[in-house]
């Protein structure tokens, strides 16, 4: 049985709706929509994401 562990590429901040994609050629986040500037942005780290695949 092979297990691969994988990363989310889209997330969206819970409080001011802010979206960002991985770039993997860039190694990082890029936002699709900014969202308020001054917002603790909080991720939904726990939702149906699951970073093991069997």
């Amino acid at each position: 049985m092979s297990v691969t562990i994988r990363h989310p590429t889209e997330r969206t901040c819970l409080r001011c709706g802010r979206e960002e994609v991985w770039q993997e050629d860039e190694g990082t986040w890029r936002a699709k929509a900014t969202g308020r500037i001054y917002c603790v942005h909080e991720w939904n780290v726990t939702g149906t994401f699951s970073p093991i695949k069997v």
